[in-house]
């Protein structure tokens, strides 16, 4: 039996998906397989590398810090993102709280991130290494208008959540046998239009495969959440979601308020662990 780990996206909301996976991480409860988009597999690597509390750790020590993220590191020429990529991505799993690189390394599942190809707009898949670059971390974080776009190989990429917010299909593809799927958004949400739109449509009109998946987005989720429903009736899919993310947005900060969805996430998990357990044999 090969159990699948779904991670979506969502940025600080995601902080609930981190208590999740602390309380799976305590039951012992390990997956064949994660992948996740942005925050979510940015946030994933740890249950990875079986680091229980690193993600609290980075929510209640760093996250708050004006290093972390802010306006000026968007305008800052060499950066060009909201967050600090240099301080997220290398000083704090580096050198302010280490990553278990050999953990990460001899692990035996699969560890996927989802991020978008700029030129098409199409979903890509890359299977993380264990170095000290974390650029497909980089790449699936590349939110619309709040990073610069991130080079792979040639190419560039942004936000895996423009083309694939809820990659359960590819787990599935890829031979797992089921999936746990851990959403940021509580069940019954429907996505619609971005507020954000006019803006995304005027700096990526050079991208219009982009453009086309970000406008697309909103029917893609939703018809995805109602795939997952289905999965979930045939029991192939086990869902874990936020009663509630009490009105925190993306780019939340307050070690106080994430906390609240942190606690919600573990919570909700350990209310279910039992079917869970169940569900994973």
């Amino acid at each position: 039996m090969k159990i699948g780990l779904v991670l979506e996206g969502g940025a600080s909301r995601t902080y609930f998906s981190c208590g999740a996976m602390d309380r799976m991480l305590e039951l012992k409860i390990y997956a064949d397989y994660v992948i996740g988009v942005s925050a979510g597999i940015s946030f994933g690597v740890s249950y990875s590398s079986k680091q229980l509390g690193r993600n609290r750790s980075i929510m209640t020590d760093y996250q708050h810090k004006k290093q972390y993220a802010g306006i000026r590191h968007l305008l800052n020429g060499k950066n060009k993102s909201y967050y600090n990529l240099k301080y997220v991505f290398d000083d704090i799993p580096n050198r302010l709280l280490p990553f278990d690189y050999d953990t990460f390394d001899k692990r035996k599942e699969n560890c996927i991130a989802v991020v978008t190809n700029i030129e098409s707009g199409k979903a890509e898949y890359i299977e993380i290494p264990a170095d000290r670059e974390f650029t497909a971390l980089r790449a699936s974080c590349a939110l619309p208008l709040l990073f610069k776009p991130i080079e792979i190989n040639g190419n560039l990429y942004m936000d895996g959540g423009v083309s694939d917010s809820l990659p359960f299909e590819k787990a599935l593809s890829d031979g797992c046998d089921k999936v746990i799927v851990l959403l940021t958004r509580p069940r019954g949400y429907i996505k619609g239009y971005e507020k954000a739109t006019p803006l995304v449509k005027a700096a990526y009109k050079k991208y219009p495969e982009f453009l086309k998946s970000f406008l697309n987005r909103p029917e893609s989720y939703n018809n995805s959440i109602k795939k997952l429903n289905e999965l979930e009736k045939e029991g192939k899919a086990f869902v874990i979601a936020p009663k509630d993310v009490f009105g925190i947005g993306r780019t939340e900060r307050d070690p106080k308020k994430l906390g609240k969805l942190y606690d919600e996430g573990y919570n909700v998990c350990k209310t279910i662990e039992k079917e869970l357990i169940e569900f994973t044999k």
